[in-house]
């Protein structure tokens, strides 16, 4: 796998003081979807290279036939991906072996509504009918990606899934806990958030979960809060 994996150290852990309500918000995430063949898969860009990873295997693993990749590029993937998320994704799938002709490239989408309307445009445009579409993305992605597809593409049918790493490994593999749960943070306010502008479906929220993100908030995990 083509990530950063450091020694786990210390420094790159997840703090004990907050460790329970991080892994609080890591399950909640998770929508625990069982993965079955589908039309397409998509594969949301980030920073997070295991993206592209889990969309290797599971092309491999025979769950769909075609793959596409989706994301341009924010402040926070430039460095590490020069040339546009999607474009890094298609050439470690195909350094992989999966074949060039299975993979669509989507450019342009700086977020996850763009990711879902411009991968269906191009579907759309090489007259490739869906009903069902794998969404593979960070872990703590899953929910988001989940609600904005099922408002965006109604009809058709959503399984999510991401690179299958415990908490500690995914840290490990991103080497920088704080950024971690930042984003876990900011993406548990954009459920509720996203949901109230009519970007995507609501979502139950547990108290434990909203108790959690309050506690991790008031701790200074604010970096990716709206």
């Amino acid at each position: 796998m083509l990530m950063n994996r450091h020694a786990a150290a210390p420094a790159e852990a997840i703090p004990d003081a907050i460790r329970t309500d991080v892994e609080t918000l890591w399950r909640y995430h998770d929508m625990h979807h069982e993965l079955r063949p589908c039309d397409v898969g998509i594969g949301l860009g980030s920073h997070d290279l295991g993206v592209a990873v889990i969309a290797t295997r599971l092309f491999h693993q025979g769950l769909f036939p075609r793959i596409v990749f989706t994301g341009a590029n924010a402040p926070t993937t430039v460095e590490r991906f020069p040339r546009g998320e999607a474009v890094h994704y298609r050439e470690y799938a195909v350094e992989q072996g999966v074949p060039a002709e299975a993979i669509l490239v989507e450019p342009r989408a700086t977020n996850t509504a763009q990711n879902l309307e411009y991968s269906r445009q191009l579907l759309t445009e090489h007259r490739m009918p869906v009903q069902s579409v794998l969404i593979m993305s960070r872990p703590y992605q899953q929910r988001r990606a989940y609600a904005t597809c099922r408002l965006m593409w109604p009809e058709v049918d959503v399984v999510c899934a991401s690179n299958p790493l415990e908490l500690d490994d995914y840290v490990s593999s991103i080497g920088d806990p704080r950024r971690v749960v930042d984003m876990l943070v900011g993406d548990t306010q954009r459920i509720e958030v996203y949901a109230e502008r009519g970007f995507a479906i609501p979502q139950e929220m547990p108290d434990e979960v909203l108790a959690a993100f309050e506690r991790l908030v008031a701790a200074g995990y604010t970096s990716r809060l709206i």
